[in-house]
């Protein structure tokens, strides 16, 4: 398993989600501003594996300017799914959810940037597939309500919780463009 990712992302993208430690969401920037630098979980849900559309969902955040600064590819534990989709526990469709979830690889994503939780949302569009504008990714790749590709945190402190869940804080790498200062992140 080269390729793309080569041997070194191997035991991370193996490993299965586990506790994490502190600071995982929000550090503060390099530099004058106090501008802090957000994270968000973004999964690429097991419908949007199979269809392979891991890149397009990848390459859109990269083109908005975010950094990813971790992922994985896993089959997900139904411990971590129950308690990822804990407040759907009561509803009708819980059963099916978790099925569909535990179907399939996921492949997990933590990006960073300024805004990303409310700027993911609005990239990836409404739950059901019928009311995505063209444009998002569920509005372009989206079949279904229940086959809806990808997830991304709905609040800074929501994002917090899920990155906590599926990532350990060693997973996260905090980089930096060598000799690049993106407009992105101020200096």
């Amino acid at each position: 398993m080269g390729g793309l990712l080569g041997r070194a992302a191997l035991p991370g993208l193996l490993s299965g989600p586990r506790a994490a430690g502190p600071n995982l969401l929000a550090r503060p920037s390099s530099g004058g501003s106090s501008w802090t630098r957000e994270r968000t979980l973004v999964a690429v849900k097991p419908d949007g594996v199979q269809r392979r559309l891991v890149g397009d969902v990848i390459q859109r955040f990269e083109r908005r300017g975010f950094k990813l600064v971790g992922m994985k590819m896993l089959q997900a534990p139904e411990t971590v799914l129950a308690e990822h989709y804990h407040d759907l526990r009561r509803k009708p469709f819980y059963p099916a959810l978790i099925s569909y979830m535990t179907s399939g690889p996921v492949v997990a994503m933590v990006w960073e940037g300024p805004n990303v939780v409310c700027s993911s949302r609005a990239m990836i569009g409404h739950t059901n597939s019928a009311e995505a504008a063209p444009g998002t990714i569920r509005g372009d790749f989206s079949v279904h309500i229940s086959r809806n590709i990808v997830h991304a945190s709905d609040s800074v402190e929501g994002a917090q919780r899920e990155i906590q869940l599926w990532f350990q804080s060693s997973e996260l790498v905090d980089w930096a463009e060598e000799g690049h200062q993106s407009s992105t992140y101020p200096a």
